[in-house]
C-alpha cells in the first residue's frame, strides 16, 4: 500500500486526470524561490516556452536573459552571474544542456565551485517525435561523475517545484533533470521533499523485491507493484530516488529488507540511477541488482508510449522482470 507519510493525491490511481508536465513544476518553482531571493536569474537558450522559463521571464523580465542558441555561452555567463553573487538557473533540453556545454558546466562551474542551476529539459525517450538527437538518455551519467555537482530527478510536477526551490537554497552546482510529457502528479504541497533523501513510496504485503525509481519511472513503478500485489500476491517495495548524487545511504536499508533489487529509469541502463545504486550496495551491502534501463541504444521518432514499450521501459516490462528476479512463470 501507499505509504501514508508522503501525503500522495488523493487520486494516485484512480484517474489520470491530474497530470503535469514535469518541467511544469520547475517553471512555478523558479517563480517562487525568485519572489523569495531577488538573487535568483534566469537564463535560456531560445526554449523559453518549451522549458517553463517564461513564467519566470513575464514575471521578472529584468532578470532574465535569452541566450539564444548557444548554450556553452549560457553556462559561462552563469558561472559568471555566480560569482557575482548571484544564483543563476539555466536551461534547455537536456540534450544541449548539459548535453552539448558539458565541459562549460565542468570547468568553469563544478571547476570553480559557484553556485549554478543546471536544468536539463525534455530527457529521455518520452520525448517522442523529435527524435534520438533530442532524447537526453546519458544526462544523469555526465553529470554525476563531475566533482562537486549535486544531481536531482523529480518524479513529478509537485517534487519539480520542489526541487527547484530547494536548489535556489543549496549552495553548489545543481543539476535538475525534467521530462517533457505530462505525468501523474502523485505527490502534494505537503510531501517530504529533501536533497539527498529517498522515500519509500509503496511497500506491499511481505516485500520480495526493492524497486528504485526515478523521474516519471516511479508513477510506472508504482502501477506495477500494485498490479502484482493484486494479481500474484507478490509483495514490492517502491523507493523514489529523487537525489541521484549524493545517493541516499538509506538505499542499503531498503535493499536489505528483501535481499533483491530493480532499478528502473527512462536513462541508459549505464551509468543512471542503476549504477549508482550498484555502485554503493556493492560496497556496503553486496546483493544482486537488476536494471531496467536503454540498453546501450539512441532513441528514435515516435510516440511517447510507443517508444516506452520499445525500449522495455513499460509498466508490463517492470512486472515481468519482478517475476524473473523471483523465478516465478507468468501465464496470460
Amino acid at each position: 500500500m501507499l505509504e501514508e507519510a508522503i501525503h500522495f493525491h488523493k487520486k494516485v490511481f484512480t484517474t489520470r486526470e491530474e497530470s503535469a508536465p514535469i518541467r511544469e513544476g520547475y517553471g512555478k518553482g523558479l517563480l517562487e524561490a525568485a519572489e523569495r531571493d531577488i538573487r535568483v536569474v534566469a537564463l535560456c537558450a531560445d526554449l523559453t516556452d518549451s522549458t517553463k522559463t517564461s513564467y519566470f521571464k513575464d514575471r521578472f523580465p529584468a532578470r532574465f536573459v535569452e541566450m539564444g542558441i548557444g548554450e556553452q555561452s549560457m553556462a559561462s555567463v552563469a558561472s559568471g552571474m555566480a560569482a557575482m553573487g548571484k544564483v543563476p538557473f539555466f536551461t534547455s533540453y537536456a540534450m544541449f544542456s548539459p548535453g552539448r556545454n558539458w565541459e562549460q558546466i565542468r570547468t568553469t562551474i563544478c571547476y570553480n565551485n559557484v553556485n549554478a542551476k543546471v536544468v536539463g529539459s525534455h530527457a529521455g525517450v518520452s520525448v517522442g517525435p523529435d527524435g534520438g538527437t533530442h532524447q537526453a538518455l546519458e544526462d544523469i551519467a555526465i553529470m554525476r561523475v563531475i566533482p562537486r555537482m549535486t544531481v536531482l530527478v523529480p518524479c513529478d510536477a509537485e517534487e519539480a517545484r520542489k526541487a527547484t526551490l530547494a536548489a535556489a537554497e543549496y549552495e553548489g552546482p545543481v543539476y535538475i533533470r525534467l521530462q517533457r510529457e505530462a505525468t501523474p502528479v502523485m505527490t502534494t504541497d505537503v510531501s517530504p521533499f529533501r536533497i539527498g533523501k529517498a522515500q519509500c513510496f509503496y511497500r506491499g504485503r511481505n516485500p520480495k523485491v526493492t524497486i528504485f525509481a526515478c523521474g516519471a519511472m516511479v508513477y510506472t513503478a508504482l502501477e506495477a507493484a500494485r498490479e502484482l500485489e493484486e494479481e500474484k500476491d507478490i509483495g514490492v517495495l517502491v523507493v523514489n530516488v529523487p537525489t541521484i548524487k549524493p545517493l541516499d545511504k538509506e538505499v542499503c536499508r531498503y535493499a536489505e529488507e528483501t535481499g533483491r533489487v530493480l532499478t528502473v529509469e527512462e536513462h541508459q541502463r549505464i551509468g543512471g540511477l542503476g549504477s549508482a545504486v550498484a555502485e554503493y550496495l556493492t560496497e556496503q551491502c553486496p546483493m544482486p541488482v537488476y536494471r531496467v534501463g536503454v540498453d546501450d541504444r539512441f532513441g528514435q521518432s515516435g510516440e511517447p508510449g510507443e517508444l516506452l514499450e520499445h525500449y522495455q521501459l513499460s509498466k508490463g516490462h517492470i512486472m515481468q522482470m519482478v517475476r524473473t528476479i523471483l523465478g516465478v512463470k507468468y501465464v496470460s
